[in-house]
């Protein structure tokens, strides 16, 4: 059976979007625990008009962070580095799975190509720009990559949104994104989300 996605609007034309445009589609970590999650992702970006550039949440990996820091706090400019490079690596297992290559910048045009968000925030400034505390997540992070080329955004994540026609700040308070998303968030023009058709029980 294919899978099937649950598609929505946050921001934006609700009709046809520009064909040419690019997209960046942040792909929530929880997803990777689904086991046809390849397949999956597939689909989703084969419903992408243009080009894409996916980047992808931290899953189990941020979660084992933050158990060890509320266990034992470190600081929040350590901690908020390592949930980077641990994109990282989420990065790299996913493009190894699908067969796409690693890139340091977004795509512009051709195959969809997988973040490499640590080397994209280490250039130029950009991780320095960004607050650093748990309150900032691959969801800000690839807000942030698609106000940096002018891009749309989807947000592809476990379950769909907690209310019809929802306000960034109404998903925030309901950590369906995190606390910085309606500031990171704020430059870019169309959001979309998508969930699977059956999904799992929290978003991430």
């Amino acid at each position: 059976m294919t899978p099937a996605w649950n598609r929505g609007v946050i921001r934006g034309p609700i009709g046809r979007v520009d064909d040419q445009a690019s997209w960046i589609v942040k792909f929530g970590g929880s997803l990777l625990a689904r086991p046809r999650w390849p397949d999956e992702l597939r689909v989703l970006l084969a419903e992408v008009p243009g080009p894409a550039t996916v980047v992808v949440g931290g899953g189990a990996m941020v979660d084992g962070l933050r158990s060890i820091d509320q266990a034992n706090p470190r600081p929040a400019e350590l901690m908020h580095r390592l949930a980077i490079d641990a994109m990282g690596l989420t990065a790299r297992l996913v493009a190894d799975a699908i067969g796409w290559s690693v890139n340091a910048e977004p795509a512009r045009t051709g195959m969809p190509v997988v973040l490499d968000a640590p080397a994209w925030l280490g250039r130029g400034g950009r991780l320095s720009a960004l607050p650093a505390g748990w309150h900032v997540t691959s969801d800000s992070i690839a807000a942030v990559v698609a106000a940096s080329c002018a891009a749309q955004l989807l947000l592809a994540k476990s379950v769909a949104p907690p209310c019809p026609a929802p306000r960034l700040v109404d998903l925030s308070a309901a950590g369906w994104v995190d606390r910085q998303f309606p500031v990171a968030a704020l430059p870019v023009a169309v959001i979309h989300w998508a969930a699977p058709a059956k999904g799992l029980e929290a978003a991430s």
